[in-house]
């Protein structure tokens, strides 16, 4: 390569770094709430201990609004494939409650039971289950992640250990 060669693709990578960073500044700094570590944890922690107590061995996850895991207990004699339903389940609170405001895995599934049949064929989305125990956490009532806990002998049973741990955290959502 030439050093004209060479020059000029320097000068193009700059005109794009330079362009780059002009979009970025334009577009402006988007934040997004999440909980604390400290508050993931707790809430994981509760929701199995709740199980726990029932004779429920459970795995819970906290996922923020990406879908990344902020917290992940499995307790004593939960199943290994506890692990990644507890995921999609969070993950599916998340990703499917957020458009509609919607409360949890269960809301969803019911709206879909409901909707109309149609010729389009459902396509499975990765990481996502219609089943109950996913739920959305929410702060000043937006959804700022998701819940998941899997596990019980019904996701009924998941779904109530799981709102019981959000519920004690409540007052700090607001």
């Amino acid at each position: 390569m030439s050093r004209v060669s060479h020059t000029l693709t320097a000068i193009a990578l700059s005109s794009a770094f330079a362009a780059t960073g002009s979009v970025v500044h334009a577009q402006g700094v988007i934040n997004q709430p999440r909980l604390s570590a400290n508050l993931a944890n707790q809430v994981v922690g509760d929701s199995v201990a709740t199980c726990a107590q029932k004779k429920y061995n459970v795995t819970a996850i906290v996922v923020d609004l990406e879908g990344v895991r902020q917290a992940v207990l499995r307790g004593n004699g939960a199943s290994i494939h506890t692990l990644d339903n507890a995921y999609y389940k969070a993950y599916a609170s998340v990703s499917l409650t957020l458009g509609r405001n919607e409360n949890s895995t269960y809301e969803v599934a019911q709206r879909m039971a409901k909707a109309a049949p149609s010729n389009i064929p459902n396509t499975q989305l990765p990481n996502i289950t219609y089943g109950r125990g996913g739920l959305a956490i929410k702060a000043n009532g937006k959804i700022i992640g998701g819940l998941g806990v899997s596990g019980a002998p019904g996701g009924q049973f998941d779904e109530e250990c799981g709102q019981a741990a959000l519920d004690k955290i409540k007052d700090q959502l607001k």
